[in-house]
Formats: C-alpha cells, structure tokens, sequence
C-alpha cells in the first residue's frame, strides 16, 4: 500500500525527537509518497515555506515521523528507495557565493552555463535518539539523518538499527547532485517534487551501524566526529556484512577486506564525519 503525504505544516518538522507525535502509522511492506521543501525549507527559489518556527524547524525539513507497525528499538528497519523526483531548481553555497541551478531530467545547468549530471537522492533518511528532548537533524547517528550519501539514489535499500519503538521514521533533504565529501557543506539543494520510499522490518538482521544495498554493492556506514573512528566504524560493519554474506571468519574477512573493500568519505561537512565501505559484487568471485 502506498500511502501519499500531504505537504503540509501538520507533516513537517525541523529537528529529532522521540516525543513528537507521528503523522501516520503504516504496516511494514507499506510505502510512503511525499513532496519536500528543501533543506532551507523553500519550495520556490527564495520563497520560504510558511509558518516557520526560528526555535522548532532550525534543521532540516523533514517529512514524519511515520510509526512503522511492529518496529521495535533493537530491530532493523529496512528503508526502499523507489523514487526521488527534484523539483526544477537548486542552490549550491560556496564561501560567499550562491550558486543557482535549473534542473531538467538528468541534467543540471548552473547560472554560468555548465552542465553536471545528476543523481538525485534524499540526504536524511533516520529515526530520533532514544533520549529526550529535540536533538539537531544536522548530524548523522547510527540509526540514521542527515547521512548524505550519493550513492543512495531510486532503486537502493538502507538498512538501519531501530533506536525507539515504532520506529519513528523522518526522511527529506533532496539533493540533486553531489560528489563523495560534499566539500562546501551543501549540493544541490533542491525540493523535492515527489518521493516514493517503502518501510519495513528484517528481524533476521542485527547491525553495529547501517548498511545499503546498491547496485552492485553492499556499502556499510561509520559516523564520528573523528574521521579516523568513522572509518573504523565503517570497516568493522562491513566485516560483519562480509562474515554473514560470504560465510567466513573474521581474520579471513580482514584480509580478503584489505585487497577487495574501497573506503569512501561520505561527508566531511556534518559535524559528525560519515565514511562508507564498499564492496562490490564482483570484487570476490
């Protein structure tokens, strides 16, 4: 079942909480469909969405939180991705300049004429912590946010730990393009036009830190502060991963990692530093 969200001020929020009221409830296998303004809450170049609240909507406009039947905190929630449609515009920030987009079907042209390619993808996709009070969508946790992966476009699943019952599912931040680092601290940040995205729940899967299913590939997720730790974080999930998919020890894992396994920075801009493991289908064969 496919459930289409209205955007409107009752579905949005700016920060994480376990204690904000869900907008809906959905069983596991249903999907959700939604429009999102971008991460600056506009809809329209310049053009804020109203009402804003300074206090309550400080980070990013997220569409949720969704209670997934069933979800419970220890659980994974496994997140489809099956559509993410840009609006057609974008902005990128430099130090001191804006940079403006238009944006038509794969092809983003910026205000000096020049072309990039783009692979739209929701940049939060996550669950609050399981503490009280309103914690910032800014940073990436283990159970998901603002986790700014490129390689998460349409056709991909994120699996994450579950922090609270219900789950509590957010997801917004459209981004058109962006390449691994996103070393201005934004992409192209864009609304977004439409997003199909399916929930459910894998009770057979336990995980240290999220994981993805791409084409081709598995990728495993470390975040922290410190660039090295997020790298460890990374490496011992996709260890586990490769443990559980190929059948192997873990010294055996380790090695056929050191010659098989690619680790990418994710973002550096976030606070909290995201790295991601690749290994690709074909590596081990």
């Amino acid at each position: 079942m496919i459930h289409e969200l209205p955007l409107e001020r009752r579905t949005l929020h700016g920060h994480f909480s376990r204690e904000l009221e869900p907008i809906l409830a959905v069983d596991p296998g249903d999907s959700i469909a939604f429009a999102c303004p971008n991460a600056g809450w506009s809809l329209d170049s310049g053009e804020r969405f109203e009402p804003y609240d300074a206090e309550l909507d400080a980070g990013h406009a997220l569409i949720g939180p969704v209670e997934v039947r069933g979800a419970t905190a220890g659980g994974t929630l496994e997140v489809s991705i099956d559509e993410v449609r840009p609006a057609g515009w974008g902005v990128t920030f430099g130090h001191e300049l804006r940079l403006d987009w238009t944006l038509s079907g794969r092809v983003g042209r910026d205000e000096k004429g020049r072309l990039v390619e783009l692979a739209p993808f929701l940049g939060v996709l996550g669950m609050p912590p399981d503490e009280p009070g309103r914690h910032p969508t800014g940073p990436p946790r283990r159970f998901g946010g603002n986790i700014d992966c490129k390689e998460l476009v349409a056709g991909t699943t994120l699996f994450l730990p579950i922090p609270v019952d219900g789950a509590l599912f957010s997801a917004g931040d459209g981004h058109a393009a962006q390449g691994d680092g996103e070393l201005s601290g934004t992409a192209i940040e864009c609304p977004v036009a439409r997003a199909v995205v399916r929930l459910d729940l894998r009770e057979d899967l336990r995980l240290r830190s999220p994981v993805a299913r791409v084409d081709g590939a598995w990728l495993a997720f470390g975040f922290d502060e410190d660039l090295d730790l997020a790298a460890e974080q990374a490496a011992a999930t996709i260890l586990e991963l490769m443990e559980r998919e190929l059948g192997i020890d873990r010294d055996y894992a380790l090695a056929l990692a050191s010659v098989a396994v690619d680790l990418r920075v994710t973002q550096i801009v976030n606070g909290v530093k995201g790295v991601h493991a690749v290994l690709r289908d074909d590596a081990i064969r």
